[in-house]
């Protein structure tokens, strides 16, 4: 389930109508074990990931391209975005960035689970029981969560329009994690997707032991301790 920041309540005024999962009955169902073992502690690596402003420049070009609206055009073929076109794509881009912040990744998985949990923000479960993938439902929304391929998705169908889906897929050495976002609304007319880049990491063990006594409350030490 998700758990959403307090602040995604806000995009939700920029949909306008429902939209249907990008998740088809195939890719819900699973045949014997998992086909991709996702866990681990996984690290941003901020050198790899796409840069907010690069794509937004691109997805400036490419409504530019396609605009209904002419009257700005300076060449043939190329118009300005509409005001709306631009509000809505970085209305997008915003939410697209929020959500993408955290920069450290702990997932879980067993033979029927998934749990990837981000610290500060919000969490995926995706429970498979019986070979199927169980939705969810919340005051939020939907989310469903499916395999296409060795690829996780998870999509989180929001009310007014609002999808907000994952794309995890792990290197063939399992030391490399890419994380692919895309947010999309019925009010733009293109969705805005970011990639996020993961390294594995060893988290390492706690410096300090530490133990309760009647005498002296919380002792702690770098080393063994004998009651």
């Amino acid at each position: 389930m998700f758990r959403l920041p307090g602040l995604l309540i806000l995009f939700l005024l920029i949909a306008a109508c429902s939209q249907q999962p990008v998740i088809d009955d195939r890719m819900k169902r699973i045949d014997g074990t998992m086909p991709a073992d996702l866990s681990g502690s996984w690290e941003r690596n901020y050198s790899r990931d796409d840069e907010v402003n690069a794509v937004l420049y691109g997805l400036y070009y490419q409504l530019s391209r396609t605009s209904p609206d002419q009257r700005y055009s300076t060449s043939p073929g190329v118009a300005m975005p509409s005001q709306n076109d631009m509000a809505s794509v970085m209305a997008l881009a915003r939410l697209a960035d929020l959500i993408t912040r955290p920069h450290v990744l702990t997932i879980s998985q067993n033979e029927h689970e998934i749990s990837i949990e981000r610290k500060d923000d919000f969490a995926i479960l995706c429970a498979f029981y019986d070979g199927v993938a169980k939705g969810t439902e919340s005051s939020y929304g939907t989310e469903i969560c499916g395999w296409d391929g060795e690829q996780l998705i998870s999509n989180l169908v929001l009310p007014d329009g609002l999808q907000v889906t994952h794309r995890l897929t792990i290197s063939v050495d399992r030391e490399q994690l890419r994380v692919v976002t895309t947010v999309s609304s019925n009010t733009s007319r293109v969705p805005f997707t970011l990639r996020r880049f993961y390294t594995k990491f060893e988290r390492l063990p706690p410096t300090f032991n530490c133990i309760e006594t009647l005498s002296m409350k919380r002792v702690c030490s770098t080393g063994e301790i004998v009651p």
